[in-house]
């Protein structure tokens, strides 16, 4: 940790507290942008809630990075995140928002891996990208995983499509994994179990409805971020935890796309302020799992 001087720890705490001057623009809008300033992230964002995945730079720049889904959360209806990051301060709350998700070695809010041998098997971070739509009634994209080990006889790789419509906390994935082997796997998609502070979050696994969902623990100074991931209840095959994840197992075909939703919410934001009110908005949701949807 560095000490700073006196006159320039000051200035820092003035930063820090200096709150962020609206943009003349303030509609609401769906986006996503390619950020080659930190280390090639894939940044994206609604009028309620926002998102980011890590990209080829940060993989050479911090092996061993990883896939997780990473969430900001915030208090506007504009986008926030470029803004933010330009900041200089982007785990600092301006009054619109932050990142102060811990994402870690886990699968963040809803990233994915393949389950073998009672080992959850994940990719390093994206190889390619193509924004498909940016904004302003959705943002969505495509991203490549180059192929990474199964066990100590497969090799798999992803293709993956994620569609964040406004008026939503949840992604819509459309996911397929091939294999260079044929037969039936074993996905597992998580929420990370070890929180933001000591502790462990509340949790809630109902396969009936195709829901795992985690209300976190309370950070002190910034709040309570809920996590979910919305899967098709017949393609369900347990519930685990690993060392990082609570985790929903699913039956996959290789080549095959399948569909999940995840997403994540955050108690001072607009429209969330309980876990409560988190999960009926879950419960309520309308998941489409046709792939013509």
């Amino acid at each position: 940790m560095t000490v700073l001087p006196t006159s320039l720890a000051a200035l820092v705490l003035l930063a820090a507290a200096t709150p962020a001057t609206p943009p003349a623009d303030t509609s609401p809008r769906a986006t996503v942008r390619f950020v080659p300033e930190r280390f090639d992230d894939l940044m994206w964002e609604n009028d309620r809630i926002a998102f980011r995945i890590y990209g080829p730079a940060l993989q050479k720049a911090e092996p061993p990075s990883g896939s997780g889904i990473d969430t900001w959360v915030k208090k506007v209806r504009y986008p926030f995140m470029d803004r933010q990051l330009k900041s200089g301060q982007y785990h600092t709350d301006h009054g619109e928002g932050l990142d102060y998700y811990n994402v870690g070695g886990s699968r963040g809010a809803g990233g994915l891996g393949v389950w073998d041998d009672d080992k959850l098997w994940v990719s390093r971070n994206f190889k390619s990208y193509r924004i498909i739509q940016n904004g302003p009634d959705k943002a969505a994209f495509e991203l490549d995983y180059a192929p990474w080990p199964v066990g100590v006889d497969r090799k798999v790789w992803e293709h993956r499509s994620v569609t964040l419509p406004l008026g939503s906390n949840l992604n819509r994935v459309v996911s397929t994994i091939s294999s260079d082997k044929s037969g039936e796997m074993i996905v597992g998609i998580g929420l990370n179990r070890k929180g933001i502070v000591a502790g462990k979050g509340a949790l809630t696994a109902d396969k009936a409805a195709g829901l795992l969902a985690c209300w976190e623990p309370t950070d002190p100074e910034h709040g309570t971020i809920g996590t979910a991931v919305l899967v098709d209840p017949a393609s369900i095959v347990e519930f685990r935890n690993d060392a990082d994840n609570y985790l929903v197992l699913v039956r996959v075909t290789p080549g095959k796309p399948f569909v999940y939703y995840q997403g994540a919410a955050w108690d001072r934001g607009l429209d969330f302020k309980s876990r409560e009110e988190w999960e009926t908005y879950l419960r309520g949701f309308k998941p489409g799992f046709d792939l013509a949807k």
